[in-house]
């Protein structure tokens, strides 16, 4: 089955349109952190974490947020090794974003995130919060960090 709605961040940009609530994602090798921004696309915001399971599952509960949150495109973490070539974790990203667009049509991105989840880990730091907090929402924080980056593109 070909896949359609992979795109790069410009055309991505012009298919999402002005006024569009965007969903993150970090794909994990054990849990998936998401984040949504606000129709502007202004702030990005961690939402939750789900385990990595099933995949039929995964898509469910991801369709359920783009319903309940009216989500106009999704970004996707693609963690780049340092030199910018891909890697093992960018070439799994790049097949979790395949097969979630074989069952979800809106438009996705692949959004590079290198030092994602440092860049999150530095930032909960330096608000105080503490590591088992840190740790714990590490993957919902990186989501919305990825997302974060996205949209300050998009927005220029």
């Amino acid at each position: 089955m070909k896949t359609y709605n992979i795109l790069g961040i410009d055309e991505f940009k012009r298919k999402i349109g002005i006024n569009s609530r965007l969903l993150g994602i970090d794909p994990g090798s054990k849990n998936i952190g998401f984040a949504i921004c606000d129709e502007n696309k202004k702030v990005a915001t961690p939402l939750k974490i789900i385990v990595k399971n099933k995949f039929e599952i995964l898509v469910k509960e991801i369709n359920e947020i783009i319903k309940e949150n009216n989500i106009k495109g999704i970004v996707i973490g693609n963690p780049l090794n340092m030199d910018g070539s891909s890697g093992k974790s960018s070439q799994s990203a790049n097949d979790f974003a395949k097969n979630l667009s074989k069952n979800i049509t809106i438009p996705i991105s692949l959004w590079d995130e290198r030092l994602s989840s440092e860049g999150t880990f530095k930032i909960t730091k330096e608000l105080g919060t503490n590591v088992s907090k840190r740790v714990r929402n590490l993957d919902k924080n990186a989501a919305a960090f990825i997302l974060q980056g996205a949209i300050d593109y998009l927005s220029n």
